[in-house]
């Protein structure tokens, strides 16, 4: 079938918005460590770590200062202060972290609608429809580095490209480096014009593609492919035979500058959760129930939050050995109260058997419906005998309905209490033993001399 005019007209329109997009990716630097230099000054300059100190501890986030030994997030801490032994250990504060993060996102969304939150940190914007109102490319990223840098006290930096995979890289080149001297200032701003996406890509070593993780980084260099360049230079019929059809086809596309995706706002959440891990094992079905309630708190309010309520939750257990299991449950009817929760995932964890310790416990919440919207119809079956422990079911599920109901009132005055006078005025009865709330530490616990915040 010959295409008419009219479908000849629509593909060159998409061609053309493709051709002229200007794709923004912002990227707040070092974004936990700037926060918490922000809240110390007289920490600047010195190598920071955010992250659990203790013996289980993970590196969240390194100053570039700490960068210069080798520290580097998700990194087990005890490594890291091997590896720089003068490093100042902070715990975090993650709603610091999610208060900035809305300010910064605020910022965006008052440049473009088009605004696509990658991270608490970073996000895809698309200014194509902006130019007019704010300026240049160039001067719409001025801006939005500036107001950062005024109204949230840290710092960011900017690709801008026509496609979101050469932005990114741009911003990444952006940023400030780590050389032998220190560190020293990058340039905030890097802009890649149409039309030179491979002049721009191609001296760059071939890790800077996505996708090529360590196992095809290993095969790549085994033949001598250094650079994207280098990689662009063995065509794509070798590739594909090296790396398979959709790899091969993936990676060489990235070399050549090509990435049609859009900017995607409003990106659907696919879970919230929460998980900590414990300053020695656990083998009491008690102490990890007390645990399992401050969980089922943090999460159902994060849930309240986002205004949707769960169906599927999961309990996440990581034992001793390290061995890590999941169990989850979906519900009849969608939950958004902490008690809700408990009720779901208490029987789950007493089923598990917990003789070789449990090292971590995680709560998390997915398949989420609109608070809006209805009850979820429960079609009954066409066995289904009215025998006493079908009962007993019931009346259970009716309870369990009831009760959520009672919560979901409640829970909307402790969200508001909350709101207005922080999240420590009100607290469930389980964070009261220990001075901790869920949060406090989600990146392992702190070394007992450690001051929990530096």
């Amino acid at each position: 079938m010959v295409p008419d005019d009219a479908d000849n007209s629509r593909r060159t329109d998409r061609r053309s918005a493709r051709e002229h997009r200007v794709i923004l990716h912002v990227d707040m630097d070092m974004f936990y460590v700037a926060i918490e230099l922000r809240e110390r000054p007289d920490l600047r300059g010195k190598p920071v770590v955010v992250g659990g100190s203790g013996a289980r501890g993970v590196v969240s986030a390194a100053s570039y200062e700490a960068r210069r030994f080798g520290v580097f997030s998700a990194m087990p801490s005890v490594r890291a202060k091997k590896l720089c032994p003068h490093a100042v250990f902070l715990a975090g504060q993650p709603h610091l972290y999610r208060q900035a993060s809305r300010q910064v996102h605020e910022i965006f969304g008052s440049f473009t609608p088009l605004v696509e939150g990658i991270a608490l940190d970073e996000a895809f914007l698309d200014v194509s429809g902006a130019l007019m109102q704010f300026g240049s490319p160039t001067q719409i990223a001025d801006q939005i580095r500036d107001r950062v840098r005024q109204e949230v006290g840290i710092t960011c930096s900017v690709g801008v490209a026509a496609n979101k995979f050469i932005a990114k890289i741009a911003s990444k080149a952006a940023k400030p480096k780590i050389t032998e001297r220190g560190v020293e200032p990058g340039a905030g701003i890097v802009v890649v014009e149409p039309g030179r996406e491979v002049e721009f890509l191609h001296p760059l070593p071939v890790r800077a593609l996505w996708g090529v993780g360590p196992a095809t980084h290993a095969k790549l260099d085994n033949v001598g492919v250094k650079t994207v360049g280098d990689l662009a230079g063995l065509g794509l019929g070798v590739l594909t035979a090296m790396l398979g059809q959709a790899n091969g086809t993936h990676l060489h596309r990235l070399a050549a500058g090509l990435d049609d995706r859009a900017v995607e706002p409003d990106r659907e959440v696919k879970s919230i959760g929460h998980e900590e891990t414990f300053s020695v094992d656990v083998f009491d079905e008690s102490v990890l129930a007390h645990h399992l309630v401050r969980l089922c708190d943090a999460v159902a309010a994060r849930v309240r939050g986002a205004g949707v309520t769960s169906r599927t939750l999961t309990l996440k257990v990581k034992f001793s050995t390290f061995h890590t299991i999941t169990r989850s449950i979906t519900l009849d009817q969608p939950r958004s109260t902490g008690p809700g929760f408990v009720d779901a995932l208490s029987p789950l964890l007493r089923q598990i058997d917990l003789a070789p310790g449990v090292r971590l416990l995680g709560v998390s919440a997915s398949h989420f419906v609109s608070s809006d919207a209805p009850p979820v119809p429960v079609q009954a079956s066409l066995f289904d005998e009215p025998v006493a422990h079908s009962n007993e079911a019931e009346e259970h599920s009716e309870v369990v309905a009831h009760n959520e109901d009672v919560w979901n009132t409640a829970s909307g005055a402790i969200d508001e209490i909350r709101a207005k006078f922080g999240r420590g005025a009100i607290r469930n009865a389980s964070a009261l033993t220990d001075g901790t709330d869920v949060g406090d530490n989600p990146w392992g616990p702190q070394a007992p001399e450690s001051d929990a915040r530096g």
